[in-house]
């Protein structure tokens, strides 16, 4: 390196000589002084080299935290989608806890009105039971049985006797008859009760099982949440840091791109003084040699050309997707909307919240799918597991526009609709909109759900 600078400072002697030599002889012959610009700077071998080194080291550097980055974007997808599968989780024990409590409310309403039939049932019976003890206890009267001793002693003949005893045990018969039947009819409504409270009781214990349930599944997702905005926070940082690097790496190419530029420039000043000043000299020499002629014969001249360095510079299908595409633009909120159309969403305790899915009215993606297949007359659950299944499997090679798109191979956790020509439209995650996109096959399950 030292050697090189030696010999460049010995050749800008040389010129700097050859250029003194030249301006005299232009003064001595011609009395004209060209006006040369100042040399423009020329940075050394060690500064360009050294500049080089360290965007060699800056790259190396860039591309190290470019490969973490890419594992901690790997992982937050991971982790997207866990968190994608334990909401709708967390959905399902919500939308089973609800049902668990409507039958429970059912079944409790069920054994409280076979309870009021029994009592009634109760009340009719001991009813029964005094008029039939008010019949024992009283007498025959004018045709009417009010007691069976007087009936037979007020006899004034047999026959009247033997029609008196006929007529007191047909009433007496018909009394017991009642009080039989009340009595069965009393039983029935005993053993129904019974097997309404026995509904009550299983009712309830799904009841208990549904919500614990849902405590488990919330605990998961707030778990898979946490993780995620964890690795979310670690990913941040990471591309700051890429940032910060990839700057330092443009800041020492811009470094070694300005020496070099500047190299460059001081060649070409080199260049074009050297030539400016070989023909300066020949000029003189011209000129000298013509005012030493006799002859005075005519002179030639000779001139060079200038020159600059350019730089360059199916109808059912139909109503669905097109209810479907009615709901482009509107927000997502997680645990919103129903066949209606978009409602508020719901506490997610983590992403959902920070975007305040709960105070605004939007969809979900199973939500959407409710919302536009109510064009067609069809009922979804508001739950993407439960959508999978609402109808008939086909290969997803075999799509068509109307049928449903599922993600999640360890867990369905995303749905969409296909609309044909390889998109679909859905609602995607919190912070972004109803949008149309192209398929993602990327975790996409193999089969597609038709229900039209």
């Amino acid at each position: 390196m030292a050697d090189r600078a030696t010999t460049r400072g010995s050749a800008l002697r040389r010129t700097g000589v050859l250029g003194a030599l030249t301006l005299a002889a232009v003064m001595t012959f011609s009395g004209v002084v060209a006006a040369v610009p100042p040399p423009p700077p020329n940075p050394s071998d060690n500064e360009i080299d050294s500049g080089r080194a360290d965007v060699n080291k800056r790259a190396g550097e860039v591309g190290s935290i470019t490969n973490q980055l890419s594992q901690a974007e790997a992982q937050l997808n991971q982790l997207q989608s866990q968190v994608e599968l334990k909401m709708e989780q967390a959905k399902k024990a919500m939308v089973d806890m609800q049902s668990a409590q409507q039958a429970a409310s059912k079944a409790e309403q069920s054994a409280q009105a076979a309870r009021g039939q029994v009592d009634a049932a109760d009340a009719q019976v001991q009813k029964a039971r005094a008029d039939l003890d008010a019949f024992a206890a009283g007498s025959y009267e004018q045709g009417s049985t009010v007691g069976s001793m007087s009936a037979y002693l007020g006899s004034k003949n047999p026959q009247e006797f033997l029609e008196r005893a006929s007529l007191l045990n047909a009433v007496s018969g018909a009394k017991l008859n009642a009080l039989e039947t009340m009595q069965r009819a009393r039983t029935e409504k005993a053993n129904k009760e019974s097997t309404a409270r026995a509904a009550l009781a299983e009712a309830q214990r799904k009841q208990a099982s549904a919500e614990q349930a849902k405590s488990t599944a919330d605990s998961a997702k707030q778990a898979a949440i946490t993780a995620q905005q964890g690795q979310q926070q670690q990913t941040q940082s990471i591309t700051q840091r890429k940032q910060e690097l990839e700057q330092q790496l443009n800041d020492a190419q811009a470094k070694v791109g300005g020496l070099t530029d500047a190299r460059k420039k001081y060649n070409e000043w080199l260049a074009a003084k050297q030539a400016e000043q070989e023909q300066a000299a020949q000029q003189a020499a011209a000129e000298a040699a013509a005012s030493s002629s006799s002859g005075g014969g005519g002179g030639s001249s000779s001139g060079s050309g200038g020159g600059h360095v350019s730089h360059a510079t199916g109808g059912s299908a139909s109503a669905v997707i097109a209810r479907a595409k009615s709901a482009l633009g509107i927000r997502y909120s997680w645990g919103g909307g129903n066949a209606s159309g978009p409602t508020i969403g719901i506490h997610d305790g983590g992403v959902a919240d920070s975007y305040g899915d709960y105070m605004h009215s939007g969809f979900d993606c199973s939500g959407l799918m409710t919302y536009a297949f109510a064009a067609a007359g069809i009922s979804l659950a508001s739950y993407s597991g439960y959508q999978y299944t609402a109808g008939t499997h086909v290969p997803l090679s075999q799509k068509q526009p109307g049928d449903m798109l599922f993600w999640g191979r360890s867990g369905i956790h995303h749905v969409a609709l296909y609309i044909g020509n390889g998109q679909m439209i859905e609602a995607p995650q919190s912070g972004m909109r109803v949008r149309i996109t192209s398929v993602r096959y990327g975790d996409i399950m193999p089969y597609a759900t038709r229900v039209l």
